[in-house]
């Protein structure tokens, strides 16, 4: 037995080294945690990125002969093949035959009655670093259950591929939601371990508590390495631009604009109708992943920004210039800005025509705070 778990870590390894960067995740590094979960009933919360080079970790770990008793879900599923929002219920995985239990819609928390055969469990998600993209609001209500039932936490760390950089305004609690749980900037600059870490550190948990908590960190990886995903994270975030223009054109979310859903450039392009008819042009269809994208079969006049090099900030130029065209000002924004934004300031800062440097000088002193607190929870080189 123990010849054959050396061969299958041996095999892992290998496939590990054989991915295109020198980053070794924490879901590769098995060595390190395989000992913790040895005689335990364990659960994962996970989805299709939670792969150690083109195996899932699920596969693998079965391999190891660790005992699974089930696996959770966040946004998006298991397979990672749903919409934005769309409701995923409780199923079975076809290749393991393991009851899959969704964490995402009304029972977003794992419960005792979810827990009782479980003694340790793994998060293993790749997040893309900004602060409404749903994974760490699941982290922390993740770390709550296990919190709540005395269960140990391994969190395996991914780089953040947006971890260069933090930049954004940082959430008013008063908005707090599933997109922004927390006082953190729309670009956090951490990874889900670093992020791990502040939530038990900074007494964030539900009622101050602290989970048991242990990150298995990457190797090879700094804040400044510029890590290219081996699998998309969710389907309308399809290739290293979308994910670099995420934190600027999701605002479009909280209006009546397209940005890209039923495209294949989601998150890379922005329109409307009522937009002028000389630029540039789509129009959104129902496809895998956008089975109802907003302005559906409607002709689209926009920007695309596919071609566009990212800086190392939140760009605001797209939400300031579509505002700016729009004819029907009063109609721009709906209520979900605000939550995507985290206040109300920049909405009434956008329709007092604020220029991009006011508006993020605005943002400064709060992020400043941010900074400091984020440091004491960095577990690899900064950036700066």
């Amino acid at each position: 037995m123990k010849k054959t778990i050396a061969f299958v870590l041996l095999l892992i390894s290998f496939a590990a080294q054989a991915q295109t960067t020198s980053v070794t995740t924490g879901a590769a590094r098995t060595k390190d945690y395989l000992p913790l979960l040895q005689g335990k009933r364990v659960a994962l919360l996970v989805n299709q990125t939670a792969t150690i080079g083109q195996t899932h970790l699920v596969d693998s770990l079965l391999k190891l002969k660790v005992k699974i008793t089930k696996i959770f879900s966040p946004e998006h599923g298991f397979r990672g093949n749903a919409d934005a929002g769309e409701k995923v219920g409780d199923s079975k995985d076809a290749a393991t035959g393991l009851p899959i239990v969704s964490l995402y819609g009304k029972h977003r928390k794992a419960d005792a009655a979810d827990l009782k055969d479980v003694d340790v469990l793994i998060f293993d998600i790749q997040d893309v670093g900004t602060r409404f993209y749903t994974y760490i609001s699941s982290l922390q209500e993740l770390m709550e259950s296990a919190a709540d039932n005395n269960k140990l936490l391994i969190v395996l760390d991914r780089p953040n591929p947006n971890g260069h950089y933090v930049d954004g305004p940082v959430l008013d609690t008063a908005f707090r939601s599933f997109v922004g749980m927390q006082p953190i900037p729309v670009v956090h600059g951490m990874t889900v371990g670093e992020y791990a870490q502040m939530l038990n550190g900074e007494g964030w948990l539900n009622n101050g508590q602290r989970c048991e908590l242990k990150v298995i960190t990457c190797t090879g990886y700094t804040h400044n390495t510029m890590y290219k995903l081996p699998v998309k994270p969710s389907p309308n975030l399809p290739n290293m631009q979308s994910i670099y223009l995420y934190p600027g054109t999701c605002f479009f979310e909280g209006t009546p604009l397209s940005l890209g859903r039923g495209t294949d450039k989601p998150f890379q392009v922005y329109g409307h109708p009522d937009l002028p008819k000389n630029l540039y042009q789509f129009t959104p269809r129902s496809v895998p992943g956008a089975k109802n994208p907003p302005l559906l079969n409607k002709l689209c006049y926009g920007y695309d920004l596919s071609a566009v090099k990212p800086a190392a900030k939140l760009d605001l130029q797209p939400v300031l210039k579509a505002y700016q065209l729009f004819p029907k000002k009063d109609q721009f924004f709906t209520k979900f800005f605000n939550t995507l934004a985290g206040n109300s300031a920049l909405q009434a800062q956008i329709k007092a025509g604020k220029s991009e440097a006011e508006i993020r000088k605005s943002w400064e002193p709060a992020l400043s705070k941010f900074k400091s607190i984020r440091k004491k929870y960095l577990l690899y080189k900064d950036f700066e």
